[in-house]
């Protein structure tokens, strides 16, 4: 169910590369499709205690609702953010469902990975072709772990605005290389904070049942995503200075989506503290009713 939920969101972003008037309606689609997807993917999440996606599916909604109604109205920034969709999930579909493709790519950072450990004199065994193992803990590298869809997405971010061939090349220069060689030793010391234990802490917040979870919780969840975050926030700067339109466009989202954010807020706490008319009428007559002597 859920590959299919990112085959029509893709689907519905590639559509809408393609000029004519149905073009807000495959960009609606598309983005439906991949709110849809964040949660449906909940469960998994919970699972591994994982935060931090949970808070993204929540906050999809109201971006969701804003991204849908200034589609309607076909705004230029929120087509150009479209496209950046469309172009990352033109570079990660390939790997994503032609198994020769991802499969390949896994088993490139598995080899990769088993090398970069090699040299930390930090000894590993393969269970299987994409799982290492050490001190009977197992870590399996997927697509996910390979770092394609960070890469697709920054990409896509490069491509939301008009660039020349020169800021092109050098774009993906800035982004590929990065992001793939960080994410090697991310796998890294994933692999080695988990099989070696080196968070065993406060199980209530970071364990699931199982055995030296926690290492794995504190690693990866927690210490590899924020230094993820970082990453990609400074690869973004890079982008921002390699191509200046990218600071004019972020600019627009930035005000665009929180000066509707703040809109809604304002008319939720107007709706909140104003009464009807009628019903202020009332108690002022009222009041006055009080301070009336009696009728004789």
């Amino acid at each position: 169910m859920i590959e299919y939920l990112v085959l029509i969101s893709c689907i519905g972003f590639l559509v809408s590369l393609i000029p004519g008037p149905h073009r807000k309606y495959a960009a609606i689609i598309g983005w439906i499709f991949i709110v849809a997807f964040l949660f449906f993917d909940l469960p998994e999440y919970f699972s591994e205690s994982n935060f931090l996606y949970p808070i993204m599916a929540a906050l999809s909604v109201p971006f969701l609702l804003i991204t849908v109604r200034y589609l309607i109205d076909e705004n230029n920034t929120v087509m150009h953010l479209t496209r950046a969709a469309a172009v990352a999930f033109l570079i990660y579909a390939p790997f994503a469902y032609l198994s020769i493709a991802g499969n390949w790519l896994i088993l490139s950072v598995v080899n990769e990975v088993l090398w970069l450990l090699q040299i930390f004199n930090y000894p590993v065994h393969l269970d299987a072709w994409n799982i290492i193992a050490q001190n009977g803990y197992r870590v399996e590298i997927i697509l996910a772990c390979t770092g394609i869809q960070s890469i697709a997405i920054m990409i896509g971010v490069a491509a939301a605005v008009p660039t020349t061939l020169r800021q092109k090349i050098s774009a993906f220069l800035i982004v590929a290389p990065t992001i793939y060689i960080l994410n090697l030793f991310r796998n890294v010391f994933v692999i080695m904070a988990y099989t070696g234990q080196w968070f065993p802490y406060w199980t209530e917040i970071a364990g699931n049942g199982e055995i030296g979870y926690e290492s794995f919780f504190w690693a990866h969840n927690v210490i590899a995503e924020m230094l993820a975050l970082v990453a990609l926030i400074i690869i973004a700067f890079g982008l921002f200075t390699l191509i200046p339109q990218l600071g004019s466009f972020a600019d627009d989202l930035y005000q665009l989506y929180y000066g509707e954010v703040i809109r809604e807020f304002d008319l939720i706490r107007r709706r909140w503290h104003h009464k009807p008319d009628h019903e202020q009428a009332t108690v002022h007559n009222l009041g006055c009713d009080e301070l009336q002597p009696p009728k004789t």
